[in-house]
């Protein structure tokens, strides 16, 4: 038998919070993904085991009562539940190894294994290879954690932070992908479950955290978005090794590539994201102008959950009446992104590019003003795109200007101030998607009310070129406490988070419903974006002290 007698020591700050909902997967950095046949585990939300979730059902209980000690990666498990240790990891996609005593349930035919004494070895029917079993798991567990093992996690964080970081950067590992179908780089998904897929914007924000991990695998996320894009310039919300989506998302590639290209510099790489960014942005231009010149994304006028999955915030009340909106945030990304591309021009000695996109830049800036400015309440908002008339809904995008220095500086200074004013945005974490001062728009469900760190991020960077210190630090400093608040108390980094900080992820609605331990009716866990964005903003953090 191939075990090892003395089981590996670990560095005292890998995470070491047991919760349900935490997701374990074979990660692109450690070889060869599998999309069709990968395992994927999830930690049991009702005891102590795992339940595989692809390719096929099982559960594997390890027991009842809380584990007295724990180690949980991406990819490893050690844990001690009433002195019984049980520690486990991946030898691939395809194989699970562990051991310690463990009961097997509800297993699908698809799956199979294999028990020797008290060593498990799980994998998919079809692909199995019974010898792996003799693995020494000291090996392979120490082979899985080298990579968090070389991260330099910066000193000044306290234990807690290190290991808030370490749990983000293993969120992170295992969301990487190799590539499959007519991905042709190593990609990113939001979570390995439920969501699974390649998604546009996530991709971009992924890349920003993983700048300061890894730059090659920063680049291949986005690389690998431009690995889908159509020969007329569009890219999908959505895509895989096997499809891609009609709809778009929000247009954040070239701020990602900014990103990027600001920590280690790559001429030759930003010439080659160039043309893939430029056919991109004039697809939107083309192809969702409305009336007024502004942009405004595709609404499903039918579904009573999802209204507008292509502007990313799915369920917002700002597309509850199904009218065709010059959208603020679709048109604020528009302008950054036309910013971007000005700079990139710039750079590439594009001149008459350059000017090309600096025109459309000013053309969106000023259209912002002149069509979605509310004078009255200080705030930007979504108008008809047929009538001019303005929606009404306070909505966190009303902020989103600010990222692409629309704002004059009087209307920054009246957008800094509803975040001081109760009723509007002063809330305990900010900032709420929906006001909760507007009760007929605002819950506590997804993007009608709850704080999502992406949003968060947006803001924090508008503000900061604006130089609002105070109300950078404000939002950094209030959603970095939450995450790590969260991640202390379930284990896990949520989609979203409530913005009283009243209501803890796992018992916010999602959709209009929840539902434990379900893919679609409760916050997603171990949620990619929230992780990256972590990385990104402790970063941030550390280079202003």
């Amino acid at each position: 038998m191939g075990m090892n007698k003395k089981p590996i020591q670990y560095n005292i700050s890998f995470p070491n919070v047991w919760g349900g909902g935490q997701i374990l997967a074979f990660s692109g950095i450690d070889g060869t993904t599998d999309f069709e046949n990968g395992l994927c585990f999830r930690t049991l939300h009702d005891g102590i085991g795992l339940e595989l979730m692809l390719p096929a059902g099982a559960k594997i209980v390890f027991g009842q009562g809380l584990p007295e000690k724990v180690v949980l990666t991406s990819d490893v498990i050690d844990i001690v539940v009433r002195t019984e240790r049980v520690r486990g990891a991946f030898l691939d996609a395809l194989h699970f190894l562990m051991e310690g005593e463990c009961t097997i349930v509800e297993k699908s035919e698809k799956i199979a294994v294999k028990q020797e004494k008290n060593i498990t070895l799980i994998g998919v029917e079809g692909f199995f290879v019974p010898s792996k079993i003799d693995a020494a798991l000291n090996s392979v567990i120490a082979s899985r954690l080298r990579w968090l093992n070389s991260l330099n996690v910066p000193s000044l964080f306290s234990s807690d932070e290190r290991r808030s970081f370490l749990k983000a950067a293993s969120i992170m590992k295992s969301q990487v992908c190799t590539p499959s179908g007519f991905i042709k780089h190593r990609w990113t998904t939001p979570d390995r479950w439920p969501h699974r897929r390649m998604w546009l914007w996530d991709s971009a924000y992924h890349a920003i955290g993983w700048r300061h991990l890894d730059i090659e695998i920063a680049r291949e996320c986005i690389e690998s978005v431009f690995d889908s894009q159509f020969e007329d310039g569009r890219i999908s919300c959505t895509c895989g090794p096997d499809i891609r989506t009609e709809e778009t998302q929000p247009p954040v590639l070239g701020t990602a590539v900014m990103a990027i290209d600001s920590v280690v510099p790559d001429v030759q790489w930003l010439k080659e994201m160039y043309m893939g960014l430029c056919r991109y942005v004039t697809w939107d231009i083309h192809n969702r102008s409305s009336v007024g010149g502004l942009l405004g994304w595709h609404t499903e006028k039918n579904s009573a959950s999802c209204r507008c999955g292509e502007s990313g915030m799915d369920n917002s009340p700002r597309f509850d009446g199904h009218v065709p909106l010059n959208a603020v945030d679709f048109n604020s990304y528009a302008a950054l992104e036309c910013e971007n591309l000005c700079r990139i021009a710039r750079k590439l000695g594009k001149n008459e590019d350059a000017v090309l996109w600096n025109k459309r830049y000013k053309h969106f800036s000023r259209s912002i003003n002149q069509r979605l400015w509310n004078e009255e309440i200080g705030i930007y908002m979504d108008c008809c795109a047929e009538t001019g008339e303005q929606t009404g809904v306070l909505s966190g995008a009303g902020f989103l200007p600010l990222i692409c220095g629309a704002s004059a500086r009087y209307q920054a200074e009246r957008l800094a101030r509803h975040l001081k004013i109760p009723g509007y945005f002063a809330t305990a974490l900010p900032l709420a998607t929906v006001s909760p001062r507007q009760p007929e728009f605002y819950s506590k469900d997804m993007w009608r009310g709850p704080a999502w760190v992406n949003l968060n991020w947006l803001i924090h960077k508008g503000f900061l070129r604006y130089g609002f210190e105070v109300e950078c630090k404000t939002i950094a400093d209030k959603t970095l406490k939450e995450i790590e608040r969260c991640y202390k108390k379930y284990g896990t980094f949520f989609e979203f988070y409530d913005d009283s900080a009243q209501v803890d992820p796992p018992d916010l609605l999602r959709k209009g419903k929840n539902e434990p331990g379900s893919s679609y009716n409760q916050v997603i866990h171990d949620y990619g974006w929230t992780a990256a964005l972590y990385v990104d903003w402790k970063h941030h953090m550390l280079s202003m002290c």
